[in-house]
């Protein structure tokens, strides 16, 4: 579903940050990179958030209205 296409998730950075990177079996930065996604990010633990066709991600919880924002703008298109 990623490979090929932009991809936000949170950050290998901002796991490790938070110290999850001892608690989750893999950092999503990387899994998304390994499965052929093109992640993007901003800056750690601040809003970003993409869109590539109806694939709508946010990096972070700061991420939901950014990411909000762009499920509707998704959908309006696929009404229009």
């Amino acid at each position: 579903m990623v490979a090929g296409r932009r991809v936000a998730g949170f950050t290998d950075s901002e796991e490790r940050a938070v110290g999850l990177d001892q608690a989750v079996p893999f950092l999503l930065e990387t899994r998304l990179k390994e499965l052929g996604g093109k992640h993007e990010g901003g800056p750690d633990f601040a809003p970003f958030a993409l869109r590539e066709g109806n694939l709508v991600t946010g990096q972070n919880p700061a991420s939901a209205t950014r990411t909000a924002e762009l499920v509707m703008e998704a959908l309006k298109d696929k009404v229009a």
